[in-house]
């Protein structure tokens, strides 16, 4: 199978596991399959199989499960940031968002359910490499929790002042990071060196997310725009300037792409990333042109 069909396949799965076999609340179980469907554009389980590949991926069940981990708390990291208490959002991914489609207290519970579903998902497949996986738990959990993860990121909107560079590397950067990292680990070799492209390419979505955020629209982006504005948070467009966000982005990717270490995969990483530059950026073509 293709990296595609091998995390839709691994996805399948993993949320019939935690819906269970007809004896767990029937709404709580279709809200699981509602956070995770469509699945956008599934950035950070690409890249985190396309990382293994690089590096031999010789425990592919292990790397398919580090790969679901992570979208599974990325997904349910949107379902709570949807929530009234942070962006108040009524759509994401071009549909109503879980709490408007099941009520806040399931869209609470589904977003928790997930976030457990993904370390569950690590443990069952750790068997065929426990040390591996202990790592890849270990690596998910600073991903995702304090003082570093992107639990951290969403403190830092409740601070009075903020640190750019540390807010955007917590939210966003983190769970890039983990791509990278847990590639790596999942296929045997050392994470260290595959952290400066996880965190580049993470430094990259934030910059991008926050140019759609102040120029496009609702529709064209699936999601609230203007939120960044409503919500008083911080944003590369208003530190720099639109201009300044974009040549700001180009640099991180050329960056990106520089830092990829050397390994058999080398050559499709590198056209990987520059795929999502142009996936990310069309900001950039449009504002060119005007």
């Amino acid at each position: 199978m293709g990296i595609s069909e091998r995390i839709e396949a691994a996805m399948a799965a993993a949320i019939r596991l935690g819906q269970g076999q007809g004896e767990a609340p029937a709404r709580l179980a279709q809200a699981l399959d509602y956070a995770v469907t469509p699945g956008g554009a599934r950035i950070r389980p690409t890249i985190c199989l396309s990382v293994a590949l690089a590096c031999g991926d010789d425990r592919p069940a292990l790397s398919d499960a580090a790969a679901v981990a992570l979208e599974l708390i990325h997904c349910g990291s949107l379902v709570h940031d949807d929530l009234p208490c942070f962006d108040d959002a009524d759509i994401r991914r071009g549909k109503a968002t879980l709490h408007r489609a099941y009520s806040e207290p399931l869209a609470v519970l589904a977003g928790d359910s997930l976030i457990t579903l993904a370390f569950e998902v690590l443990a069952r497949a750790g068997g065929v490499a426990p040390d591996r996986a202990l790592r890849l738990v270990t690596e998910l959990a600073q991903r995702t929790g304090m003082p570093g993860g992107i639990c951290a990121g969403q403190g830092w909107e409740s601070e009075p002042k903020v640190d750019l560079a540390a807010y955007h590397r917590a939210k966003t950067g983190a769970l890039f990071i983990a791509a990278t990292r847990m590639g790596a680990l999942a296929a045997g070799q050392d994470p260290e060196a595959w952290e400066e492209l996880g965190d580049r390419i993470g430094a990259a979505f934030q910059v991008a997310d926050d140019l759609k955020d102040a120029l496009e629209s609702p529709e064209s982006i699936g999601k609230p725009a203007g939120q960044d504005v409503a919500h008083g948070r911080p944003n590369a467009v208003t530190e720099m300037g639109v201009a300044g966000a974009i040549a700001h982005l180009k640099d991180i990717l050329s960056g990106a792409i520089a830092s990829i270490p050397a390994c058999p995969g080398e050559a499709m990483l590198a056209g990987m990333v520059r795929a999502y530059a142009e996936r990310m950026t069309p900001v950039h073509h449009r504002t060119a042109a005007r």
